[in-house]
């Protein structure tokens, strides 16, 4: 019997936000949803290891997604997801994926390495599919921009992974921040020096000088994709630590700034920068070899926004630390709590400060001036279900 075509249809459907770091704002519409409540949006999830087991927990939890097909380059990945989802379709290439499924579903989640996010999603966008992608958007400026205009043009919906934007704690923040209540702002510092970062997730290179087979469960060339091919080697790109490779990732900056800045760039409402200057590590500056192969093991990049009605002057500076770069003692030591908090964003403002810890309550500084500010009353809020 042949299987029926998906209740939902793209025209069902408005646009919604898609931000990346590493391009600025990308305006979408607000998402309203499935038009019908006795809709079920047949979904496929596009890797399913690592954050993209947790995003296919995360929409099978939904009463109106029905998850029907499964793919992931890594057999393990795929064979645990299978155990989550029995019934689904399984993939190893996400192109015959969307080629067999394509009048079978309705989105797609796309949770793979930086480096094939622009042509999974931009494959599922020209077929008319809605894409929740995983942060960052692309790899690069270029795809971003590209894959914003495709979107638009085809009136899907597009939801990037930024899963911190809908706690209360950034919520708050940008509550606070509009609401004025540490004044305007004159200064933004923003910092991510997680402990144990560099071992699990950065390298200081070289790349290795020989390959090895891959593991017989991973089939290494889907995995390069639409990178320059390297040889496969043992603990130096997949799982984790990908993301210190210009081949593949964004660098730290790109990897965990989307979630440092969304507060802070929803807050302020800024827009693209004047100008960034950047400092680097001086042992990456001095390698050849990793300064053309790997991303900088530390950052320090100031950014100057156009101010608007939110900061003190004309342009607001904001400058990201990580690595071994660290806001200034005098930054941190506002803030009197145990430790100052390795991943967090800082705003100096006219009235007061506000610390901004990942993934945590906003706190206003000094705590003594604002001991009777309460926390406003907001709701609990999936990231997920607003796809």
């Amino acid at each position: 019997m042949k299987e029926k075509k998906s209740a939902i249809s793209r025209r069902q459907f408005v646009t919604s936000a898609a931000t990346s770091i590493i391009a600025g704002p990308l305006a979408f519409e607000k998402i309203t949803g499935v038009n019908n409540q006795r809709d079920v949006l047949s979904h496929a999830c596009i890797g399913v290891g690592g954050m993209g087991g947790h995003d296919l927990q995360q929409f099978k939890s939904h009463p109106r997604v029905r998850i029907v097909a499964l793919c992931d380059v890594d057999a393990n990945n795929l064979k645990k997801a299978s155990e989550i989802v029995p019934e689904a379709r399984l993939y190893s290439d996400w192109r015959e994926l969307i080629k067999k499924e394509g009048d079978k579903i309705d989105s797609i989640n796309v949770s793979v390495p930086d480096h094939n996010h622009f042509a999974i999603a931009m494959q599922g966008v020209r077929k008319g599919k809605h894409v929740y992608c995983q942060k960052p958007m692309c790899h690069d400026v270029t795809e971003v921009r590209t894959l914003t205009r495709a979107a638009v043009k085809a009136g899907v919906v597009t939801q990037l992974g930024t899963q911190i934007a809908s706690g209360k704690g950034d919520r708050t923040a940008v509550q606070w921040i509009k609401e004025g209540i540490i004044g305007k702002v004159k200064h933004a510092y923003l910092c991510s020096n997680r402990p144990g970062a560099i071992a699990t997730y950065r390298l200081v290179g070289p790349r290795p000088a020989q390959g090895q087979e891959p593991p017989s469960h991973l089939n290494w060339d889907l995995w390069v994709g639409t990178a320059p091919m390297r040889p496969y080697a043992p603990d130096i790109y997949h799982p984790t630590k990908w993301r210190a490779w210009q081949d593949f990732g964004t660098g730290w900056s790109g990897d965990i700034g989307c979630h440092i800045f969304d507060a802070v760039w929803k807050g302020l409402g800024l827009r693209p920068p004047k100008s960034v200057i950047a400092e680097v590590q001086e042992s990456w500056q001095q390698s050849p070899e990793r300064r053309g192969d790997t991303w900088p093991q530390g950052d320090h990049i100031t950014w100057m926004f156009p101010g608007n009605e939110f900061t003190e002057k004309e342009v607001l500076p904001l400058e990201w630390f990580d690595g071994e770069f660290y806001p200034p003692e005098e930054i941190r030591s506002l803030y009197k709590g145990t430790e100052y908090p390795a991943e967090s964003a800082m705003l100096i403002g006219t009235k007061g400060a506000l610390l901004i810890p990942h993934g945590g309550m906003p706190v206003l500084l000094p705590g003594e001036q604002f001991k009777d500010h309460a926390y406003p009353e907001l709701e609990e809020r999936n990231h997920y279900h607003h796809f």
